[in-house]
């Protein structure tokens, strides 16, 4: 298990409810679907309640701890994991980029949670919001992610952070904008998600070198990647494969970026727009 600095951007929000979010009929079946097809997810609006209005971005960060955060195995696993993050982008992107590391907030929720883009329910998987440069996760993912998805370990659920920690990457290069004008692509969606999934790679490179990585911590984050590609996903749900409608990745991609990534060290590998 991936131990170190525990970081203090993390915003605890489990059991404090909220609005729900209502997402069509179908069962545990849809949910599955729904969770599988919106993992990894850059910008939830498309999926969140219409008439919610964003929250504004906040400027302080509120730190609310559970009662029992000493026993909190999975709140302190994910604060050790943003410590990682932030030791290596402070160190990376001023070195590789020329460009100062501003830290992101995990935020923890049960259910629901609200967002400066909107109202998101769990089904919507773990996100970044650009908005308000937050990380949102449930806990119960890392259960699917296991129990449904068949990749167990904790690195595999270090590997979704660190993708999330990818998009706010992106979006302090002003990569996610730039997409965001090009207008709406599955093609550039596609490689917007495989740069995060190369800049996760490049974040495990950092934590190996620091020590933090154990045997089988790597494979654990490739079978999460595939696990979580586009055609494995349909493969799943629908029985057969669409590549024009890929907006992350096949596993394939996935894995092959990640692995580019933590084998470099080098986020200027990382080019995905740039690839044929």
């Amino acid at each position: 298990m991936l131990r170190g600095r525990e970081s203090t951007n993390v915003e605890d929000r489990r059991g404090m409810g909220g609005k729900g979010l209502a997402i069509g009929g179908g069962g545990c079946g849809t949910l599955l679907i729904i969770i599988l097809a919106l993992i990894f997810g850059v910008d939830p609006r498309q999926f969140l309640d219409p008439g919610t209005q964003p929250e504004a971005p906040q400027t302080q960060t509120q730190q609310q701890q559970p009662s029992n955060s000493a026993a909190d195995e999975e709140g302190r696993f994910v604060r050790s994991v943003l410590g990682s993050t932030e030791d290596a982008w402070r160190e990376i992107l001023p070195q590789q980029a020329r460009i100062k590391y501003r830290d992101p907030v995990l935020v923890l929720f049960t259910n629901q949670v609200q967002s400066a883009c909107g109202v998101a329910g769990s089904s919507t998987g773990p996100f970044y919001c650009p908005g308000d440069e937050k990380l949102y996760l449930d806990f119960g993912f890392f259960r699917e992610l296991k129990n449904e998805f068949k990749a167990p370990g904790d690195f595999a659920q270090a590997y979704v952070i660190g993708h999330e920690v990818g998009h706010h990457v992106q979006n302090i290069l002003g990569t996610m904008d730039k997409v965001n004008q090009a207008g709406n692509s599955n093609a550039l969606s596609v490689r917007l998600e495989l740069q995060a999934d190369c800049y996760a790679g490049v974040w495990a490179n950092y934590a190996q070198r620091k020590g933090q990585l154990e045997v089988g911590d790597v494979e654990e984050a490739l079978k999460a990647a595939s696990a979580v590609g586009d055609d494995s996903i349909q493969k799943r749900a629908q029985g057969y494969v669409v590549p024009e409608s890929f907006t992350h990745g096949s596993s394939k991609d996935r894995m092959q970026w990640f692995t580019r990534g933590f084998q470099s060290g080098d986020m200027r590998q990382c080019n995905t727009f740039a690839a044929r």
